[in-house]
């Protein structure tokens, strides 16, 4: 199971959002969206691919992959004219994870769950209209979810994005429904609507949920945490395949599971 890349008429409707912002630097944006085009799992891009996925003139891609190599983000291979992610990419991101230590502290914790579950635990961050997985753990079964670190979900109809909205801010929230609106995939009643659901389900469980809201054969559950309020959400999610696991045994058997890992990482953190 893998996730589909964005449409370049999302990516160029998100940055249209933008517009009226007079701080906001467009070149610059769409150069991080010709990198962010890589994120999808193919390794290799041209630049007429790239100008689909971006949703931007051909012209336009080449003048950024051709300042993209120049900096050292991309390499070009001349024989196939394709485009893969340079070192200076890769500094980046590694100089964002070593950041992350909650990686560490709760990878053992995710682990055991994931063996109990015979499912797939992953830790999750916001990222603009999605959530972005920078942890995984997976059970022996060989029959998991094959999302990995760097995949993006849907922040509506996943469970891991309404764990994040059920404990984000009001105005948040709003900024978020008001730009996916923007971008037509839903109507502006559907995505509040699915905002308070989250909200309620996380009141009355103490989770989030999605089963079969995503991904029609996909269930899971989600709960959503911050150490403080000048920290990230993160978001704590178990699912696998409907015919792996039941809403019940989600419900009734891994969710106290879940909340007990979420109170282990605090802990392990120093938060309480």
């Amino acid at each position: 199971m893998t996730v589909a890349p964005e449409s370049g008429k999302k990516r160029k409707s998100e940055l249209a959002s933008f517009a009226g912002d007079r701080h906001f630097v467009t070149a610059l944006a769409r150069g991080l969206e010709v990198l962010a085009c890589f994120r999808s799992g193919r390794k290799t891009l041209g630049n007429q691919e790239l100008a689909e996925r971006c949703g931007l003139p051909k012209s336009t891609v080449s003048r950024l992959t051709h300042t993209l190599v120049r900096l050292g983000y991309l390499t070009h291979d001349e024989d196939s004219g394709k485009y893969t992610l340079g070192m200076a990419t890769l500094s980046l991101g590694v100089g964002m994870l070593a950041k992350l230590d909650i990686r560490q502290v709760a990878r053992p914790y995710m682990q055991e769950l994931a063996d109990f579950s015979h499912a797939m635990v992953s830790l999750g961050v916001r990222d603009r209209l999605s959530m972005l997985y920078i942890e995984n753990c997976r059970s022996q079964s060989a029959l998991t979810l094959s999302l990995d670190v760097g995949a993006r979900i849907p922040i509506v109809t996943s469970s891991m994005g309404r764990g994040y909205l059920a404990i984000a801010g009001e105005a948040e929230r709003r900024e978020i429904a008001d730009r996916l609106s923007e971008l037509d995939a839903w109507s502006h009643r559907e995505i509040m609507d699915g905002i308070d659901r989250a909200v309620s389900e996380y009141r009355e469980l103490g989770v989030t949920t999605s089963f079969g809201d995503w991904q029609k054969d996909v269930n899971a559950i989600a709960l959503g945490f911050q150490f403080s309020s000048t920290q990230p959400i993160m978001v704590l999610t178990c699912g696998a395949p409907s015919f792996k696991v039941s809403e019940d045994f989600l419900l009734n058997e891994v969710r106290p599971r879940l909340q007990g890992v979420v109170e282990k990482i605090k802990l392990a953190m120093g938060h309480q």
